[in-house]
């Protein structure tokens, strides 16, 4: 146990607080290029093939997201979106990618008349 001395001459120090989303830091959403494009399975009681990919975003971290919806059309070098948000059975999947914008398009069969979010 600490004594009081000892926290007259140190002092307390504060506990840093681990951010969920380090690659969102004082942004909503980053820029990045795909590095490769693959698939992987879920986590136990699930089964699925779930469509990833590694980004690497513009100040040079790498990351991994999900592709939303029905197929795609990213490659390697496809300049995409990311937003936060995790894939509860995929682990280390913390960002997805936003359709629409920049390489990443939406898909014909899930094509909305009207603008909705996300």
């Amino acid at each position: 146990m600490v004594t009081f001395n000892q926290l007259i001459s140190h002092g307390r120090k504060k506990r840093k607080i681990k951010h969920p989303k380090v690659a969102l830091i004082n942004s909503p959403q980053r820029k990045g290029v795909c590095v490769k494009v693959t698939t992987t399975s879920p986590k136990k009681p699930n089964s699925a093939v779930r469509k990833i990919c590694r980004v690497r975003l513009n100040d040079g971290v790498t990351i991994t997201a999900a592709i939303p919806g029905h197929g795609h059309n990213l490659q390697k070098h496809s300049v995409v979106l990311i937003r936060g948000g995790r894939v509860r059975d995929l682990p280390g999947v913390r960002y997805k990618l936003i359709r629409g914008k920049y390489d990443l398009d939406t898909t014909e069969n899930v094509k909305r008349t009207q603008g909705r979010s996300k």
